[in-house]
């Protein structure tokens, strides 16, 4: 920046009205940088200078412009802009603050929240599980130990006795599942029980809620009666098997005599064969049956004619032709009736 010379300041006053005068001569002009005020020097040869410096401020080079602030002029509108930063910058910290203090308590309102209401659906959980084992131990205890469903003897229905099978035999083993559940109850074991009675060929068992078994026995009704030995008799079913005794000669049961021992099980067998085969009413007339082989069987009616039969084969056709005749008369008086080839019946009289 150049430097701006002041001129000294004239002795007096021009007086007014005065015509200013150029100067003659190069010495007498202004040198270069002073300030020319519109009027001529004295001739002394002194230049003349403004009065005041607002007079020569529109000659001063980059004046107010290019002037450097003072120092306290340039640092009171930092301060000012410091302290409006620092005030700004505070209150943008204490409502960040304030923000992020309101932002820490909705969360942890929220999480207390989510804590309580996974409180409550733990506890509604739990509550729901004990309420299923309250149920399953209620309903265990009424299917396992209630009376609810405990086995009755009096509501216990029991058919198919016949005549052979005693019926203390079959409550003494339906007396011993008295009070059990009958949800446990094997049936199947009650019926092998009872399989187990004497002249029980046959049993199911099915349950009859809640409280009673539904029994259908199948019994072994004895077809025939074997000397026992000892003045007695066994009575035998279709099958050859024991199903009774009776000390004296039975009603309507023919007496089986054929040789004992063994290797004769099959005489038997031909004798059972042919009994099985008779009708209910003519089985009923037979008195006497006895063999000596598997083919020579013979047997004696009631007030009737003695019958040989022979084999067990076409036993079926051999009663029917036997039941014709007998029902036609022409076995009357007849003392024997041949019906072992049934397609040639032969009659004996005499």
């Amino acid at each position: 920046m150049s430097e701006v010379r002041r001129p000294p300041r004239p002795a007096a006053r021009r007086e007014q009205g005065a015509a200013p005068t150029a100067p003659t001569s190069p010495a007498e002009r202004p040198r270069s940088g002073s300030v020319a005020t519109g009027t001529r020097p004295r001739s002394t040869g002194v230049p003349v200078t403004a009065e005041s410096d607002e007079l020569a401020r529109p000659w001063r080079r980059d004046g107010d412009r290019r002037r450097s602030p003072r120092p306290a002029e340039a640092a009171e509108p930092a301060r000012r802009w410091g302290g409006l930063l620092r005030r700004r910058t505070t209150r943008g910290a204490e409502a960040a603050a304030e923000q992020l203090g309101n932002v820490t308590l909705r969360l942890q309102a929220r999480l207390k929240e989510q804590a309580a209401a996974q409180r409550r659906l733990s506890a509604i959980v739990w509550a729901r599980r004990a309420g299923y084992v309250v149920v399953a131990g209620a309903l265990a205890w009424v299917v396992l130990a209630s009376p609810v469903l405990a086995l009755d003897p009096a509501q216990v229905e029991v058919a198919g006795y016949g005549t052979v099978v005693d019926p203390a035999d079959v409550a003494e083993v339906i007396e011993a599942h008295e009070g059990r559940s009958l949800a446990t109850l094997a049936s199947s074991r009650v019926a092998d029980e009872l399989r187990e009675v004497p002249g029980v060929r046959d049993a199911t068992v099915e349950r009859v809620w809640p409280r009673g078994l539904l029994i259908e026995l199948t019994s072994r009704e004895p077809v025939a009666a074997v000397p026992d030995g000892e003045g007695g008799y066994d009575l035998l079913d279709s099958e050859a098997t024991r199903v009774g005794h009776s000390a004296e000669t039975p009603e309507k049961l023919p007496v089986v005599t054929v040789p004992v021992g063994k290797g004769n099980e099959r005489i038997l067998e031909s004798v059972l064969g042919v009994v099985n085969q008779l009708p209910v009413k003519l089985r009923n007339r037979v008195q006497d049956i006895s063999a000596t082989t598997e083919d020579t069987v013979t047997f004696v009616l009631r007030n009737g004619p003695q019958v040989d039969w022979g084999s067990a084969e076409d036993s079926a056709l051999k009663a029917r032709v036997l039941q014709v005749l007998l029902d036609s008369g022409q076995a009357d008086g007849v003392t024997a009736i041949d019906v072992s080839a049934p397609t040639m019946p032969t009659t004996t009289t005499g």
